[in-house]
């Protein structure tokens, strides 16, 4: 990893949740909430700022122009940015919303650009509007500093991206304790990839979109005998800091308080004890030890799947609601991870039955998903 990813601080701020003033309206963002967090951070030692064209409905990269940008040297802090472009409909307006970003952010060239969740049929869009090669362009003209992407699939897509475009400067996984060896989300070989292709990582979803902060009983109490004044979040940052290859770890804070708990956390930071770590162990063993659907990410049921369902992904959130006894946090991801094959497609033909290794009652368990998160 080259110097100047190594000079940044280990702790990130991700601008995806940020207060307020109107729940029911994503762009109404409090401003002077905002700034003290911002202000919080700065004082911890943070740099790193990670949001994305999409955020709060574009509000966030505003935001961050008033609390940041605006109040502070450019030489203090690094802006990560994000093009969503599987979800536009033109290759121009694509390729407009860095400049757009920019405008926002008050910017005349952003640390990190990331092309926005790369992987499986939203692929195809990134490679059809030339994206891959516009961000290089970008990069010479110098408006961005450093190319990557983000992406959500298992190990052996990414690889095939790395491969592809050995040019990238990073790559943002999604990485935590209780996915490490998920079989669907495969975090410990999507970094093992990585390290592979020398390309370094920024760690999103630490948290796990804030249920390791929030744990069931059966998990909670092991983590709190084994360091009593220690928060739950502070586990799950702690796992994420000291994996090798690391530029950076997001937290996405959306109060004060996250902020000075996750600060304090990272200045006492220090790598696990033994029995810190037996610790973790035990309660990650604690979270999967309810029964779940035995899925193994083989995928050959959605080799044979002629309508597209995205079955093994399904079987993944099911599995973790069964694991982390939150059904709305899952029906929240189940709206995007599914929605290119949605469990209510099934047309109940079998032949995912008859390919499944582990003998699934996939049919059964599709029709559950339907039920709970459509």
């Amino acid at each position: 990893m080259n110097q100047e990813f190594e000079s940044i601080p280990k702790f990130g701020f991700g601008c995806m949740r940020l207060p307020l003033t109107d729940p029911e309206d994503q762009t109404s963002i409090d401003i002077d909430q905002f700034k003290k967090m911002v202000d919080e951070f700065m004082g911890a030692g943070g740099t790193y700022f990670d949001t994305a064209h999409v955020y709060h409905q574009g509000a966030s990269e505003r935001a961050l122009k008033e609390a940041l940008v605006d109040r502070y040297p450019r030489d203090a802090y690094t802006v990560a940015t994000k093009c969503l472009a599987w979800a536009i409909e033109s290759a121009e307006e694509a390729k407009q919303n860095l400049a757009v970003s920019l405008e926002r952010l008050g910017l005349d060239y952003v640390d990190f650009y990331l092309l926005h969740n790369v992987g499986g049929n939203r692929t195809a869009r990134f490679d059809e509007y030339g994206m891959w090669d516009f961000v290089q362009q970008k990069k010479a003209e110098g408006l961005i500093k450093n190319v990557g992407f983000s992406i959500h699939d298992g190990a052996e897509t990414l690889d095939a991206l790395l491969t592809a475009h050995p040019n990238m400067d990073f790559v943002q996984l999604q990485v935590n304790y209780l996915d490490w060896d998920d079989p669907v989300v495969e975090a410990r070989a999507c970094m093992e990839v990585a390290a592979r292709h020398g390309v370094p990582v920024v760690i999103m979803e630490p948290v796990r979109g804030g249920r390791l902060a929030d744990l069931p009983e059966r998990a909670a109490r092991i983590l709190h005998e084994a360091a009593p004044d220690a928060s739950l979040a502070s586990w799950a940052y702690r796992f994420c800091w000291h994996l090798p290859n690391v530029i950076s770890v997001l937290a996405g804070m959306s109060t004060l308080d996250q902020v000075k708990d996750n600060a304090a956390s990272f200045k006492a930071d220090k790598p696990f004890t033994e029995a810190e770590q037996a610790a973790l162990d035990e309660a990650v063993a604690a979270l999967k030890s309810v029964p779940t659907v035995p899925c193994t990410n083989c995928r050959y049921c959605a080799k044979e799947c002629p309508q597209g369902v995205k079955i093994p992904e399904i079987m993944g959130l099911l599995n973790l609601e069964l694991m982390v006894e939150d059904r709305e946090f899952v029906k929240g991801l189940y709206s995007w991870q599914a929605a290119a094959g949605p469990a209510s497609t099934c047309i109940e033909c079998g032949a995912c039955e008859q390919m499944c290794p582990q003998s699934i009652d996939i049919i059964d368990q599709l029709a559950l998903a339907a039920e709970r998160y459509e």
